[in-house]
């Protein structure tokens, strides 16, 4: 039997210097229930290293939560990249550190960058700044997100900063969907960028505040997972995506 579930991918924690202070794991699962959401994924800059920790914290509440990224590549744009389990995502973790600029973070201009436990208790500051790019192409990010099971999907691709069409100028052929930012309809998006095609788009708050939820994609699935998630963008076995305000 299918389920209906309505889903935010793109959360952020406090670990994201852009973020607020309040993105602590506890109450980023009350805002996402008060909320009526179903289902997020964690998708820091450059780092899933507060994941776990928001997978914790929701033990037990109904919230399903993803482990994620929201990937800078090579080409500066910012890439979704979500997985079924930690374990996936702690392997992407070390691919992307493997390649990733050591430039030290400076709080007082880009903000603290913090890794907190599922209470929101502090543990340690990231170095590292997570605000620049990867060394790696958007190509080789798809294929290696793809390689592990996870599904890879360019955030905000309207946005003129670190989105997909203002970077590139064009969609290349390997994506299955794309998302929009809450700024602009699904109508406007295919009539303002004929890039998009018939691509299935999905549309997230890009959460950085707890008054940042939309929740404005739908799922209908089996559960909620990776591979129902992939089904449903592409209609398969009446899987479907689809966006309601």
């Amino acid at each position: 039997m299918l389920k209906t579930l309505r889903a935010e991918l793109h959360v952020h924690t406090l670990l994201s210097p852009c973020a607020g202070v309040e993105m602590i794991p506890p109450l980023i699962v009350r805002q996402a229930q008060a909320q009526g959401i179903d289902l997020i994924a964690i998708t820091d800059h450059n780092t899933c290293a507060n994941a776990g920790a928001v997978i914790e914290a929701a033990r037990g509440s109904g919230l399903v939560v993803l482990p994620g990224m929201e990937l800078q590549t090579q080409e500066e744009v910012h890439l979704l990249c979500l997985f079924e389990t930690l374990q996936q995502a702690d392997v992407w973790e070390a691919r992307v550190a493997a390649v990733y600029p050591d430039q030290p973070n400076d709080p007082e201009h880009f903000g603290e960058q913090y890794i907190v436990d599922a209470s929101g208790e502090f543990l340690r500051s990231e170095p590292r700044l997570l605000l620049t790019s990867a060394y790696m192409t958007l190509e080789d990010a798809v294929e290696g997100v793809q390689s592990l099971g996870g599904l890879a999907i360019p955030a905000h691709i309207n946005r003129p900063a670190n989105g997909l069409i203002a970077q590139l100028g064009l969609v290349p052929p390997i994506f299955e969907a794309l998302e929009i930012s809450r700024h602009i309809s699904p109508a406007q998006a295919r009539q303002r960028y004929p890039q998009i095609g018939a691509l299935p788009l999905l549309q997230s708050g890009d959460v950085h505040f707890l008054d940042g939820f939309l929740g404005a994609t739908r799922f209908a699935l089996a559960e909620p997972s990776i591979a129902e998630i992939r089904k449903a963008i592409r209609g398969e076995g009446g899987r479907r995506m689809w966006l309601e305000l």
